[in-house]
């Protein structure tokens, strides 16, 4: 499986109603499915008394909030049709800012193993600040181009699991996302292109990251700017990266 929303339609979902509450699209390696559905409202736009996260109506069921607040993976069940993903790490691409409001947010990636994962525990990376170019809706997006197993975690060809991405908005609220994969040796794996994972550069779409830590000392710091650092690099390192593949 490899989904991948084109930039138009993704531009026309986003612009095609002001309850468009999804926000993140997993460009690479893909995701579960299209989770960018607000439903649920009243015909002023409103939401109704008492509604939940999630409510089940006439027959179906609505997300007046959007699904992508709700854990693990924004409302989406688990995959039938799976995602090839290196066996030893590989790549990952999102498009974060399809909702007003983020031009500074969190992002936490995490891996659930099995087909089924009881829970998305292991990160994959340290947490990691993006800003974005403006608090207005915007088109760009950012490219990781190597994103490690989690620490101590070994797993084989042909083992499932789920890589979740959450993205903590500058407002404090979770948004989930995920891809189902499977893990295979990387020329069996879609290829990375500067097509599907850049990292934009455009004029309003230019995404920077920020170092995240917490210290009560200077000296406890250190390792932690050194982390944040290496993560600020991950653009400079995706450029060379396709500077080879060019």
């Amino acid at each position: 499986m490899f989904r991948r929303l084109d930039q138009s339609l993704i531009v026309l979902l986003g612009l095609v109603s002001s309850l468009a509450t999804a926000h993140t699209v997993i460009t690479y390696p893909g995701w579960r499915g299209d989770n960018l559905v607000n439903n649920g409202t009243l015909e002023n736009g409103e939401i109704p008394t008492g509604a939940l996260g999630i409510n089940y109506e006439n027959g179906s069921y609505t997300f007046p909030f959007g699904m992508q607040w709700m854990y693990p993976c924004g409302g989406m069940p688990t995959s039938t049709n799976r995602t090839r993903w290196p066996v030893r790490g590989g790549a990952v691409s999102v498009q974060p800012g399809w909702f007003a409001g983020h031009k500074n947010a969190f992002f936490y990636i995490n891996l659930g193993l099995g087909t089924e994962p009881l829970n998305y525990s292991l990160p994959m990376l340290p947490v990691f600040q993006i800003i974005g170019p403006s608090n207005e809706m915007y088109a760009g997006e950012f490219c990781l181009p190597q994103v490690p197993l989690p620490e101590n975690v070994e797993v084989n060809v042909g083992d499932n699991a789920t890589i979740q991405i959450i993205e903590t908005a500058q407002h404090g609220a979770a948004l989930y996302n995920c891809v189902d994969i499977t893990f295979a040796e990387p020329e069996d794996v879609a290829e990375v292109t500067e097509e599907n994972c850049h990292n934009s550069t455009d004029a309003g779409k230019e995404i920077d990251f920020s170092l995240v830590f917490a210290t009560t000392s200077l000296e406890s710091a250190a390792p932690a700017l050194s982390i944040g650092m290496s993560v600020a690099m991950l653009p400079v390192i995706a450029a060379v990266m396709f500077g080879f593949l060019a």
